[in-house]
């Protein structure tokens, strides 16, 4: 008999590790976690099954399709911007292919039960295009339809996936017993730069503040990769958790679209400079930009709409940028790190 879980791809991540945490102490459903690493052992007991394998490896999805009964994916697992930008062949492979193989197995199995299965997908503030910092500065926060034009292979890679999740779930639909036909119940939040307290950041490009954050709660200098003035979007981590649960727990019939901003508050590496300072005073925050990732930046929006996904489910963060520096990311590092500096 096949076992019901939920599926969380590239769950040893930033995401992964709150996403289980959540799921697991809300008693939700069996988690099988799916990671090219070795599951974090923290996280081991809070799942029923933690395999290490490639979401490219079909043979891996083919046993998980005969084992297991599939209620929801979170596809999390990605190459992520500043990466993939040194080896865009590799990212497509794994951010589109790897999607493809996953949306193929979200299929397969709501053949098999009859019913829809969730497809749970992170996109990212990359898939936008700004084409310089004039336009940047002038223009209102942006919705999920406009400058759609990214300039990094992970953004396209991440837009090229949504409209995958859009084909999908519009053209392999099947009629059923009841009313609404099954396949694939696609739905796609856009995150902003994310922050957690308690994992440290690799390969993304708006990884200048958690960096900044984590550099001086060790005590470390830190030269950060943007200039003062870049400024974007971000959320933190129990906020993005929220929100991947919100959305996917939202009635179907309640959502009028499938992909959705979602944001918190937008701030500048100097005015995060300034905050990490107060709370570390020793630390020392200087700036060597790098022009291929500030470029990157410079092309982000200064700040997303996220007035649909609002509207639609109700979504609001627990934490603005008060609380999410003297609340949550300050007095975690410091716990975390042992550094007790005020």
């Amino acid at each position: 008999m096949r076992k019901k879980v939920i599926l969380i791809t590239g769950a040893n991540g930033e995401v992964g590790h709150g996403l289980i945490t959540h799921i697991a102490n809300a008693n939700r459903s069996g988690i099988l976690a799916l990671d090219i690493k070795e599951l974090d052992s923290s996280l081991q007991p809070m799942v029923k099954r933690a395999i290490v394998g490639d979401i490219l490896d079909n043979r891996l999805l083919e046993y998980l399709m005969s084992e297991y009964e599939i209620s929801a994916i979170y596809h999390l697992a990605a190459l992520l911007s500043t990466r993939a930008e040194f080896t865009p062949e590799a990212a497509h492979k794994v951010n589109v292919q790897g999607t493809i193989n996953l949306l193929h197995l979200a299929i397969e199995q709501s053949r098999w039960q009859g019913n829809a299965v969730k497809f749970i997908f992170p996109s990212s503030i990359a898939v936008f295009g700004v084409p310089d910092l004039k336009t940047k500065a002038a223009i209102p926060p942006v919705t999920e339809d406009l400058y759609n034009m990214p300039i990094t292979m992970y953004g396209c890679n991440k837009l090229y996936c949504e409209h995958l999740g859009r084909y999908y779930a519009a053209h392999y639909r099947q009629l059923a017993a009841t009313p609404e036909p099954y396949g694939v119940d696609f739905r796609c939040l856009r995150f902003p730069g994310l922050i957690s307290a308690h994992t440290i950041p690799s390969g993304g490009t708006s990884d200048f503040v958690p960096e900044m954050l984590h550099a001086a709660a060790q005590g470390k200098p830190y030269a950060s990769f943007v200039r003062p003035d870049a400024i974007i979007p971000f959320m933190v981590m129990p906020d993005a958790i929220k929100s991947l649960l919100m959305l996917s727990e939202t009635p179907r019939e309640n959502l009028s679209r499938l992909i959705y901003n979602v944001t918190s508050f937008s701030v500048s590496a100097e005015a995060v400079g300034q905050i990490v300072k107060t709370a570390f005073p020793t630390t020392s925050i200087t700036y060597n930009v790098d022009d291929k990732r500030q470029g990157i930046v410079d092309s982000w929006p200064a700040e997303m709409d996220d007035s649909r996904a609002r509207q639609d489910w109700s979504w609001q963060p627990d934490y603005d940028q008060r609380r999410s520096f003297e609340e949550y990311l300050i007095p975690t590092l410091r716990k975390h790190y042992g550094h007790w500096v005020i």
